[in-house]
């Protein structure tokens, strides 16, 4: 049978998936062989505290092909994890799955591989029925995006070497790759299949957060729109003070500090727009240094 001479990576994140872990790599392995002549394995093992470790390296030693298993020194959440992976890979193509949890037909991790090899660096495997919260929240950050590649939940997903070389060159750091991957500007495709996956992210509230405010001008467009509307706000009472003044009977000392407070709600309001911008810019320049930290690399062969 022929096999692909492309070099292929897979990096499976890793935390407390005793009983899963050993037979989706076992299974991972199987496909993996039976399309591509070279191939390596990378888990990232954030952390386990149950026999996810041990259930891998027994099944490791008894594996032709090597296992590189990334411990990392602390528990440090999906995506600070998966980013240990990615650097440690050597592939001209890279597998990620962020959970061994998730169900998914395996004849589609050729297929993303095909589709890949006809111009896509970045093919995601989707389910075709989302949350209604991930419905929201990709709907948002769609909207209010820099990239012509709208991202949404994947069960797993390939991309290139020239990818990540992207989106290195942009940061050092992906605080979520997902989003970091569509706005390199290089070509996207998704593969839909029938089925629903969620992918349970520790902090969830805070990486949605992050996301909107470092890769889209979501938080940017809100404050500029709060800021218009309070300077609409505060010169409507500006003018109606002035004319009271000019026209009215005015308390005395009143329409004084009304115009005072006018004026300078004014400059506040423009004085935060101005200071958004600038935080918008510090955080997109935070975001370029590596966040991780790995205790040791060991290599695992039959």
């Amino acid at each position: 049978m022929y096999k692909e001479n492309n070099f292929i990576s897979a990096v499976v994140y890793l935390h407390n998936n005793a009983g899963k872990a050993k037979p989706f790599f076992a299974t991972l392995s199987e496909k993996l062989n039976e399309h591509f002549e070279n191939y390596e394995l990378i888990a990232v093992n954030d952390s386990c505290t149950d026999s996810t470790i041990e259930e891998l390296t027994t099944w490791a030693e008894s594996h032709a092909y090597p296992l590189t298993i990334i411990h990392m020194s602390i528990h440090q959440s999906r995506e600070a994890s998966m980013n240990a992976g990615l650097d440690a890979t050597i592939g001209d193509f890279v597998y990620e799955f962020d959970s061994v949890n998730i169900d998914f037909p395996w004849e589609y991790i050729y297929r993303a591989y095909e589709t890949a090899i006809k111009g896509n660096d970045i093919v995601s495997v989707c389910p075709n029925r989302l949350p209604g919260v991930n419905k929201l929240f990709y709907s948002l950050f769609n909207h209010y995006s820099h990239s012509p590649c709208k991202i949404r939940t994947n069960a797993f997903r390939i991309i290139s070497r020239r990818a990540l070389h992207r989106v290195h060159a942009i940061s050092n750091y992906m605080p979520y790759r997902k989003a970091a991957y569509a706005a390199s500007g290089l070509k996207c495709d998704d593969l839909e299949y029938s089925g629903k996956c969620t992918v349970h992210q520790e902090n969830r509230i805070q990486l949605a957060i992050e996301s909107m405010l470092l890769y889209t001008r979501f938080g940017y467009r809100i404050t500029s729109v709060l800021s218009i509307t309070m300077i609409l706000i505060t010169l409507c009472s500006f003018i109606y003070t002035a004319s009271i003044y000019c026209l009215g009977n005015p308390v005395t000392g009143w329409t004084t500090i009304t115009l005072l407070l006018s004026t300078s709600f004014t400059g506040l309001f423009i004085g935060n727009a101005i200071a958004v911008k600038y935080l918008a810019l510090i955080l997109e320049q935070q975001s370029k240094r590596e966040r991780y930290l790995i205790h040791h690399t060991e290599k695992i062969q039959k």
